[in-house]
């Protein structure tokens, strides 16, 4: 292992350890005290925390473990390090923190710093190419099973929790514990790209096959390849122009960086994107689809 790999490792072992640090501080010090929702594996804790006052520590690393069994053959292994690694992180600071407690005088002001703090929180883990397991890896399984949109997948099983939810914590609880998601979701969105949408990239390398099939295997990705000619020395360049999700630009950055470190790459913000692989699914082979290069 490269001493530049090593360096990198411990980067991401630090944010994913931050991470879960400010997670695990806003379920403990600000969500439970105002008796709020969430949704997932989290969700899941905080309503045994509620009705039996199960540890959210014991809980959490539990049934997180449990999905990232029932998900491991479909994770690559240093997703699947550092997803166990950020699981241990977690419940080692749930525990820490569960006598801490936040108690404001108005509810609301709960909700916005738990969301704020989980956004964050998600943020950090995810910057460090980690997850928490949990709820996307049972997204994962039902788009690769059931045809399902992720991030539509992602909301369901989150309601699924959050709605049944209110039976426990009351209406109330359950209406700040939407505006609590709601804030922890623009936050997320912040940290990890900003406010746009998509983002499109054009990719100039040598390496230009190796980045376009890495890019077409790990991110499902349609790709268009353009034949330009550089100003200076009129030599021939091999341009890939690709569309991407906002939580995909970290991932096509390592991608790059790790097949061709010189590859001039552009980012652009692109408002919306209407067509195959945002508004509906992938198909199955180029050939459904004429208008795929």
């Amino acid at each position: 292992m490269t001493k530049k790999k090593k360096k990198e490792i411990l980067f991401n072992l630090i944010k994913i350890t931050i991470g879960s640090l400010i997670f695990a501080t806003s379920v403990n010090v600000f969500a439970l005290p105002s008796s709020l929702g969430e949704g997932g594996v989290t969700g899941v804790t905080m309503i045994l925390y509620y009705t039996n006052q199960i540890p959210t520590a014991l809980t959490n690393v539990v049934l997180n473990t449990i999905l990232l069994i029932i998900g491991y053959k479909y994770l690559d292994k240093q997703t699947v390090f550092y997803t166990l690694y950020a699981i241990a992180c977690m419940s080692l600071f749930l525990h820490f923190t569960e006598t801490i407690h936040f108690i404001p005088s108005e509810r609301i002001v709960g909700a916005i710093a738990a969301g704020t703090l989980m956004g964050f929180g998600m943020g950090s883990i995810m910057r460090g190419n980690g997850t928490t397991a949990g709820s996307a890896i049972l997204a994962l399984l039902a788009n690769k099973y059931l045809g399902w949109n992720k991030s539509y997948a992602l909301l369901f099983f989150d309601l699924i929790v959050v709605l049944p939810s209110t039976l426990i914590i009351g209406l109330e609880s359950m209406l700040l514990t939407v505006v609590s998601l709601a804030v922890s979701t623009k936050i997320l969105d912040f940290i990890l790209e900003g406010s746009n949408p998509k983002k499109s990239v054009v990719i100039i390398s040598e390496k230009h096959e190796e980045i376009a099939k890495k890019i077409s295997q790990d991110l499902e990705r349609g790709i268009t390849v353009v034949r330009g000619v550089g100003y200076y020395k009129r030599n021939e360049k091999i341009l890939l122009y690709v569309v991407i999700d906002r939580p995909q630009v970290l991932q096509i950055q390592n991608l790059i960086e790790e097949i061709d470190p010189t590859a001039f790459v552009i980012f652009n913000n692109v408002q919306s994107v209407i067509g195959e692989g945002f508004t509906w699914e992938l198909m199955d082979t180029a050939d459904d689809n004429p208008n795929q290069i």
